[in-house]
């Protein structure tokens, strides 16, 4: 599991570890049943606060993405797969947004941001 955490975009960690993890479900990188790490193994590669960790974990349960087994960890479930088209958009905003703000503060234009983002796109098709 490869999460990428921003500390300058405005959105809180935990809302991005939240985000991501639904992604990884929602394109069939994390199967149902898949255990994600240890909460203290996560919050180490990210090098964030295990509470940070242990929230979007609990948001993630409560929401009915993953489940815990007591004493084993915390695991994909099989619930909740799929993200509506309106809360894909959102996300897919919200990143933008902060792509933007973060372009903004390195005095990259717009035009620039949608050039690399054209020349990334076609690179994949390509592959």
């Amino acid at each position: 599991m490869h999460l990428r955490i921003t500390q300058h975009d405005g959105v809180p960690i935990y809302l991005q570890i939240i985000n991501q993890i639904k992604q990884l479900i929602t394109s069939g990188r994390l199967t149902v049943n898949q255990e994600l790490l240890p909460i203290r193994v996560l919050a180490e590669e990210l090098l964030v606060n295990p509470n940070t960790v242990a929230r979007a974990y609990r948001e993630l349960e409560t929401e009915g993405w993953v489940y815990k087994k007591r004493g084993a960890g915390t695991f994909v479930s099989s619930q909740k797969n799929t993200l509506s088209k309106e809360v894909c958009k959102k996300q897919i905003k919200d990143r933008i947004d902060a792509l933007l703000t973060e372009a903004q503060h390195m005095n990259v234009s717009t035009e620039e941001v949608i050039d690399l983002i054209l020349d990334s796109s076609k690179r994949k098709r390509e592959d």
